[in-house]
């Protein structure tokens, strides 16, 4: 018979080895949000989902479950033979640890597969996290990285990530670029996707002496940032990352490619254009309908993102600006001052 496992005997489970969580319900809540690193091999699709669910709401429980058992029952062996691909220990999980789970573990302990089944389900996953940053006081220094638009903050910080700094990649998470701009070519997580991804780097890094981050907005995409985060983030070393104009414009094209996107990019840019002098309006809209996107993109920074960011860092009266002519050298100049700092605390 299949176990029932809470939370914490699912992380004690995990500290001593390797095993799997699957999340069986239907793609579009997979999607919506999950444990991360979570598969997803559904009992039912979206369509067969709703239509499981409009039964139970407008006939009866049971014409829902025979409903139900009649569509699993046709992917029975398809789904037994994905799980006998995984050779680890494996967890299912579904909404409240409820019927699709208790299905799926039944069914699979009948078949001799083995596995343990999440008590709550997602919902006491995602109660977890909520009670996590709501209780939350996180102790690393923060360095923060700030400077213009197009000064390659984000993709500095993904180079140090990879150089095994401590990073946290907020844009990442929200899978959004923190602009008007910043949705296009991607889909933004929901806040839960969003505070599922944050939570784990944040305990992850709870121990850390610092952590480094991008001078963000409350507000990424969809996603709004914890009080504690966003107050730790403005009493943090403010880092300015100064560029020159023509390299935060490549950083931008490389970055956003706007090509790839075209007739998006000018419906976003409707969106702003009133705050912008009308002949000079004009001129980026023009740039982006014949395809002139260096010439909109400096248009763009001189009259409208320069001029707000100027705002914007007059709060930081104390930062620490790194003039440098490129990312590399942008790169190493924060390395060296973190490490810098660092030895010197």
């Amino acid at each position: 018979m299949f176990q029932d496992v809470t939370l914490n005997e699912l992380s004690t489970l995990k500290e001593n080895g390797e095993i799997i969580l699957i999340d069986v319900r239907s793609p579009s809540e997979y999607n919506d949000a999950t444990i991360p690193g979570s598969l997803n091999i559904p009992i039912f699709n979206n369509d067969e989902r709703a239509e499981v669910g409009t039964l139970y709401k407008q006939v009866s429980t049971n014409a829902a479950k025979e409903r139900g058992l009649e569509i699993f029952s046709a992917k029975l062996p398809d789904f037994i033979k994905k799980f006998s691909k995984i050779s680890t220990e494996k967890a299912v999980f579904c909404w409240r640890g409820g019927m699709r789970s208790e299905t799926a573990a039944t069914v699979l302990d009948l078949m001799g597969i083995h596995v343990y089944r999440l008590k709550g389900g997602i919902r006491s996953y995602r109660q977890w996290v909520v009670q996590t940053l709501e209780q939350m006081e996180f102790k690393p220094r923060t360095y923060v990285l700030n400077g213009y638009t197009g000064s390659g903050k984000t993709a500095i910080l993904q180079h140090l990530q990879e150089d095994g700094y401590p990073v946290l990649d907020l844009e990442k998470m929200a899978n959004h670029r923190g602009s008007i701009f910043g949705q296009i070519g991607l889909e933004p997580h929901n806040q839960r996707k969003f505070e599922s991804l944050l939570v784990q780097d944040l305990l992850r890094f709870q121990q850390s002496p610092y952590v480094l981050l991008e001078g963000e907005s409350k507000r990424i995409g969809k996603a709004v940032l914890p009080d504690f985060l966003f107050e730790k983030k403005e009493q943090g070393t403010q880092l300015f990352i100064d560029l020159p104009l023509n390299e935060r414009i490549l950083n931008i094209l490389d970055d956003y490619q706007p090509w790839e996107h075209q007739e998006q990019y000018m419906e976003a840019f409707r969106i702003i254009k009133k705050r912008i002098h009308t002949p000079v309006a004009k001129k980026i809209e023009s740039n982006l309908e014949n395809g002139e996107f260096y010439s909109a993109v400096q248009l763009l920074l001189e009259y409208y993102y320069d001029p707000l960011y100027d705002h914007t860092v007059e709060k930081y009266p104390d930062k620490i600006t790194i003039q440098a002519n490129n990312n590399t050298e942008a790169i190493k100049g924060v390395q060296n001052l973190v490490n810098e700092i660092q030895v010197g605390m």
